[in-house]
């Protein structure tokens, strides 16, 4: 009975020990903290690279359709400058990845926007057409209409998908120097009417 008693009391000293031992707490919490604490930092930190990121296409978009619109004609230099203008917006972030596109488009009787003339990564066909907003359908008017698509591809891949994703954004401008910007500059000396078809 005596050696039940010992063993009992043995066991009871013990577990009352184990219990009372807080040496290894602070490394069981660190263990599951930190872990959890990296993906919210790398998280915050792709999170905002990727919207960051995004803003930049949208303000690519805009420049390109701006610095078109200023012009009454435009030549492929102008087109190229206006294009390395707008890539420069993406500093930091690599360029390579992006594909833009300037094109004309004259909205008819209908409502319908069609292309008459388009350059870029991916340049449109000629009479093809566009949706547009319906705010923007004013029959025998020109827009300037600028699409950029940017593949952003996370520089640590561990929160979102290592692959990359699509950002995209588009813009519309109405010339403002003239009815319509002419592509490309006429070499005489006289400007060419709107195209209507």
């Amino acid at each position: 009975m005596h050696k039940i008693h010992s063993i009992r009391f043995r066991l009871q000293r013990s577990i009352t020990a184990f219990a009372q031992d807080c040496a290894g707490l602070a490394a069981t919490e660190f263990a599951f903290i930190v872990p959890l604490m990296l993906v919210m930092f790398f998280g915050t930190i792709e999170i905002s690279s990727a919207v960051a990121v995004d803003r930049k296409v949208t303000l690519m978009a805009r420049t390109l359709s701006d610095l078109t619109s200023q012009s009454t004609s435009v030549a492929d230099t102008d087109l190229t400058n206006f294009f390395n203008a707008a890539i420069g917006i993406m500093t930091p972030y690599s360029s390579s990845t992006t594909n833009s596109t300037i094109s004309e488009l004259y909205v008819d009787s209908t409502g319908t926007a069609k292309v008459q003339w388009s350059k870029g990564s991916a340049p449109r066909t000629t009479g093809t057409t566009v949706a547009i907003p319906t705010a923007l359908q004013i029959s025998g008017t020109y827009l300037i209409y600028s699409e950029v698509n940017y593949t952003y591809v996370p520089s640590l891949g561990y929160v979102l998908t290592k692959t990359g994703f699509k950002l995209s954004d588009v813009a519309y401008t109405r010339p403002r120097q003239s009815t319509c910007v002419i592509y490309p500059t006429p070499t005489s000396g006289t400007t060419p009417a709107c195209p209507t078809s």
